[in-house]
């Protein structure tokens, strides 16, 4: 069953309904409602229906089809769009007939309808998200469609074989808009330049790995066969050999080394040119847009006014109260992210303990690797059920705040969306970078939770082994369980969309004809079997990628891997997106954009979060400040001269205290016989004193080391990040060039139209006279008083067809808006008629009043504006002419807008 309400005078092939890219009978939909059946007269359809007449008062053409839902086809009445071109294109370059709408592209229209279809309001002030809300339409959508610029979209961009491949981001524009189009630019440049920051972090491993087994400090861990370390836990754990954890020691160092110190600047370096490279490349991308000076807030009125014609702004307000409640509320939220934090510091220290005393060997003498492995997979199951809780508390603080416009309330939903997701991500990764190892105590004085648990402790090489597993735990998992995810769910749900069975169709009659089936109702199921899209879908992309982003500055000193897993994370990453925008989900609504909004703001924030964060792991984390203080200060080296001897050696042994086991705590309960052997002192890693336990004076040459080398690396980094950002201009030189030019041709071409014009806005000027272009180029362009001359009459009067501006600048016109003779005036006022018997046939006339000398009118006597048509000027003709820069021109425009109306009766009085 199909019917089709027309809402609009009815026309054949109307022209703004043309699609080149399309059959020529198919016809053209700008959106579609569905909604259930709903009973006749039920509230539902009452409210559906109303809201249906409201589109019918605004032109709308709207065709129903009915399946298993109700269709609506939506089309918008070309008098929107020639609104919408009138408003907001450039006045020089508006068409001035009442066809530009056919020059609306897809986009636009899909945009303009999407902004009256969302404010459209009811008799019952209902808009389409309330009636959404309540069940009477199930969706609304504009149409994927058989055009040219799809199937090329799905040939060179949403496929698998051109994943190395450069995006054609005209096209996406094209048919996404410019939104979507600079998010794929934007992430195109990110993971270009994320080659050069992998290459850059492959290099510092490789770097360390040919220390791998070289190193000095691993040679001393893996030789101390007769050093012997506290026990882990307080309860019938043993003593065990520093020798045991030769391969962890190993490990650190190749990630630990000189190298990772040079590789955390060039990344702080890269984080700047990155974002700088990112202005240059979105001026040069908006400005062959022409978006280059688009106002959002302008656009966003423009379609209030076309939507409602009486609309008044709604104005900007700002309530302390509400920011007040805001930041509370919000700051709860964040010690509550940082309470689950915590809780995984809890776990850890039980971990540690339970698998210390477990019967399995492999749990026993790897307790702390695996405490650390489970913390990370609990902490990504943590980040994905608080991303569901971030996002509704998130939602709920920005209706609170009540923003203006959709700008707004989108930057409002940005800041704190992200700030609870870089909580609920690194509370963890800041704990063990640098507070895992520091805050636990020393044995016969732990830091314990709840008086029972003692905290962790780190390994005699360091604690950035710990961070490295962190992290790498919780990038694999959340970028390939993410987008395995998120390209399996769409598809899957896809499919089962597309296999619920359709009504049957009935059996045909004898002799009965197949009723035809409408060409629309094919095309609107397949949009309707595809996955939802909402505002949210393309900000869930950005958040994803600036996370990641995240990972790959900040901490990246402890995991150089990190831009590597990015970029093959980023190059498919695209092309899944395309994907599933192309074939897997509805069509977005097209959206205008001149860049990435506020995550620009948020990127250059996590860029100086990058610069701290990394100053802290080398200073804090790394071993890489005490080793440079042991050889400096306290190694063989500073004591002689030894030229073959590597000045780190006997390091291990520096940095182990010495503890004695009569002073545990009277409960703690350790095995006193190690290997046979009676042990009464053990080592632990700390700087302190062997009589008292308190810090020795080597422990505070370390931390004011650690403290200075931070305070200068920061501030270098922030140096060097703001002579690049300073060095690499925000737009390029051509951009500039181009806008400037353009300014300029404006400008001129408004002069030059002002010179055109018969009247000036601010009315007569009795004391001023105004030439654009005086037939005489030796006269000033503006004078308070004409030449003297021994007499000054207007005494003749020559008509003849204006030439155009463009021609040699003798012949110009020009403009005198008034000026004065004498104790007389000659002020110029609006006409209704100029010369009506040449206005119908020439489109301008030029008024050359020549001023001779010698007339029979003195310059105390002038001409009065009536004497032009008395016929007083014929008797004051000359017999010879006055010098040139006496001669001058007045421009007349045609009737109704020209300031000659004695200038015209004294032509009359010529002839």
């Amino acid at each position: 069953m199909q019917d089709e309400i027309l809402l609009t005078p009815c026309r054949e092939s109307p022209a703004e309904d043309t699609d080149s890219f399309a059959s020529p009978n198919e016809e053209k939909w700008d959106f579609v409602l569905v909604s259930d059946i709903h009973e006749m007269g039920s509230e539902k359809e009452i409210k559906r229906k109303k809201f249906l007449d409201e589109l019918s008062k605004k032109g709308f053409t709207i065709k129903k089809i009915e399946d298993t839902k109700l269709f609506y086809g939506v089309r918008a009445p070309p008098h929107i769009f020639w609104k919408y071109q009138r408003l907001l294109t450039n006045p020089n370059s508006r068409q001035q007939n009442s066809s530009a709408y056919q020059d609306v592209p897809m986009t636009t229209r899909i945009r303009v309808v999407h902004f009256i279809l969302q404010n459209t309001v009811t008799s019952d002030l209902e808009k389409l998200h309330d009636l959404m809300k309540k069940k009477v339409f199930e969706a609304a959508f504009p149409l994927h469609k058989k055009e040219e610029i799809r199937e090329i979209l799905k040939k060179k961009w949403a496929r698998w074989r051109v994943l190395f491949k450069e995006q054609p981001i005209e096209q996406i524009r094209c048919y996404f808009g410019e939104k979507v189009a600079l998010y794929f630019a934007w992430l195109g440049w990110y993971t270009y330049l994320l080659i050069f920051a992998a290459v850059a972090g492959l290099a510092t491993v490789a770097a360390g790995a040919t220390v791998f087994s070289s190193s000095q400090v691993s040679k001393e861990i893996c030789n101390a066969n007769n050093t012997i370390m506290c026990p882990l836990c307080d309860q019938n754990c043993s003593f065990w050999l520093l020798s045991d954890t030769c391969t962890y020691a190993k490990v650190t160092h190749m990630i630990d080394n000189e190298a990772t110190v040079v590789f955390a600047m060039f990344m702080a370096i890269w984080a700047t040119v990155f974002l700088e490279l990112w202005k240059r490349e979105r001026a040069n991308v908006v400005t062959s847009w022409d978006l280059y000076g688009w106002d959002e807030e302008e656009e966003e009125l423009a379609l209030q006014l076309i939507n409602n014609s009486q609309h008044e702004p709604r104005l900007y307000q700002h309530s302390y109260l509400r920011s007040t409640i805001v930041l509370i509320l919000a700051l709860l939220m964040i010690m509550v992210l940082i309470g689950i934090a915590h809780a995984l510091v809890i776990y850890r220290a039980m971990a540690v303990a339970v698998f210390t005393q477990s019967d399995t060997s492999l749990l026993s003498q790897h307790a702390d690797i695996v405490a650390v492995l489970t913390g990370a997979v609990l902490h990504y199951l943590t980040i994905v059920v608080m991303t569901k809780v971030n996002w509704k508390v998130a939602l709920f603080l920005c209706d609170l705040e009540k923003p203006r416009t959709s700008t707004q309330h989108e930057n409002s939903f940005t800041m704190k969306i992200f700030l609870f997701q870089f909580f609920t991500h690194f509370s963890s990764l800041i704990y063990v970078a640098f507070f895992l190892g520091r805050v636990n105590g020393h044995p016969g004085h732990y830091v314990r939770i709840a008086g029972h648990w003692r905290l962790e402790e780190c390994h005699p090489s360091g604690c950035i082994t710990d961070l490295f597993i962190q992290m790498a735990v919780i990038m694999v998992l959340k970028q390939t369980i993410s987008n395995i995810m998120e390209y399996l769910i769409p598809l899957i749900s896809h499919q089962l969309r597309k296999k619920k069975k359709h009504p049957q169709r009935r059996s045909l009659m004898l002799g009965e004809e197949e009723e035809a089936e409408d060409p629309c109702k094919r095309q609107w199921l397949n949009n309707y079997e595809l996955n939802e899209v909402n505002v949210f879908s393309l900000f869930n992309e950005y958040l994803e990628i600036v996370i990641q982003y995240s990972f790959t500055t900040i901490f990246v000193a402890a995991f150089p891997l990190a831009p590597l897993l990015a970029l093959v994370n980023n190059v498919i990453e695209i092309h899944m997106d395309a994907i599933k925008m192309m074939r897997l989900r509805r069509r977005m609504v097209p959206r205008k954009a001149k860049d990435i909004g506020i995550w620009l703001q948020v990127l250059e924030a996590i860029g100086i979060l990058a610069v701290i964060g990394n100053g802290l792991v080398i200073a804090i984390t790394s071993d890489f400040i005490p080793v440079q203080v042991y050889k400096y200060m306290y190694s063989p080296c500073t004591r002689e001269n030894h030229t073959n001897m590597d000045c780190s050696t006997g390091y291990i042994n520096n940095s182990l205290s010495v503890f004695h086991i009569q002073d545990f705590e009277p409960h703690t309960k350790v095995l006193p016989v190690f290997k046979g052997e009676q042990i009464k002192e053990c080592r632990y890693r700390d700087y302190r004193n062997a009589d008292d336990y308190t810090y020795t004076v080597q422990f505070w040459h370390i931390f004011a080391a650690r403290l200075a080398f931070l305070i200068l690396f920061e501030h270098v980094a922030l140096c060097v990040k703001l002579i690049a950002a300073w060095y690499i201009p925000d737009v390029p030189q051509r951009v500039k060039n181009k806008i400037l030019t353009e300014k300029h041709n404006h400008l001129r071409e408004e002069l030059r139209k002002m010179s055109l014009s018969p009247a000036s806005p601010w009315g007569p000027f009795p004391q001023e006279r105004v030439l654009c272009n005086p037939l005489h180029h030796g006269s000033n362009l503006t004078s308070r008083n004409p030449p003297k001359t021994a007499a000054t009459t207007p005494t003749r009067l020559q008509l003849r067809p204006a030439v155009s501006m463009d021609a040699a600048p003798r012949e110009n016109a020009a403009v005198i808006s008034a000026w004065k003779t004498g104790g007389s005036s000659l002020a110029p006022k609006p006409c209704d008629t100029c010369w009506p018997e040449l206005s119908n046939s020439l489109p301008q006339v030029q008024v050359e009043v020549e001023q001779r000398e010698g007339g029979t009118a003195s310059p105390s006597q002038g001409l009065a504006p009536g004497d032009w048509g008395s016929g007083r000027a014929g008797n004051a003709v000359p017999s010879h002419h006055s010098p040139p820069h006496n001669i001058h021109t007045l421009l007349c425009l045609q009737s109704g807008v020209s300031p000659c109306q004695d200038v015209g009766n004294a032509a009359s009085a010529a002839r």
